[in-house]
C-alpha cells in the first residue's frame, strides 16, 4: 500500500512541475507586457510634459519674443533628460513649434512633440511585428 501511494505523490509533482512549465512562459508574457505598458504610458506622460513647458517657455510675455528655436530646445532637453530608453538606443523626440499667426499678445502658439517608442521585451517584438509606435503630444496656449 505504501508503495502505491508514494508513486501517486511522485506522479502527481510531476505534473505539477509540467503544468509550471507549461503555464510560465504566458505568465512572463504578462508580466512584460505589463512593464512595456507602464513605460510608454510613462513616456506619454513625459512628451505631454515636454509640450507644456515648451509651449510655456514661449508665451511668457518678454521683449524681444522666444524665437522657435529656443521652445524647440526646452522642449527636446525636458524629453531627452526624462524618457525611459531602459539602456537601448532611444531616437531623439521631434519637435514642431508653429506662430504662423504671429507673436502678438492673444495669438496661439502650438507646439507638438513626438516620439517614436521602440519598447524594452514584447514591446521591441510587437514594434517589429506591426512597425514603430508613435506618442503624439501637443499643446497650444495664448501669448501673454
Amino acid at each position: 500500500m505504501k508503495s502505491f501511494r508514494q508513486s501517486l505523490i511522485r506522479d502527481e509533482q510531476g505534473v505539477v512541475a509540467l503544468e509550471f512549465v507549461l503555464v510560465l512562459p504566458f505568465l512572463l508574457m504578462i508580466l512584460f507586457g505589463i512593464i512595456d505598458m507602464s513605460l510608454l504610458l510613462c513616456d506619454k506622460a513625459i512628451i505631454t510634459n515636454a509640450s507644456r513647458e515648451a509651449a510655456r517657455a514661449g508665451i511668457v510675455l518678454q521683449s524681444p519674443r522666444v524665437p522657435a528655436s529656443t521652445v524647440r530646445s526646452v522642449a527636446t532637453t525636458y524629453a531627452q533628460n526624462s524618457l525611459v530608453s531602459g539602456g537601448t538606443s532611444s531616437t531623439s523626440p521631434t519637435v514642431t513649434v508653429d506662430q504662423s499667426q504671429g507673436t502678438n499678445s492673444g495669438n496661439p502658439l502650438k507646439v507638438t512633440v513626438s516620439y517614436t517608442y521602440t519598447g524594452l521585451v514584447l514591446g521591441s517584438a510587437f514594434s517589429a511585428l506591426t512597425g514603430p509606435i508613435t506618442i503624439t503630444a501637443q499643446t497650444v496656449m495664448k501669448y501673454e
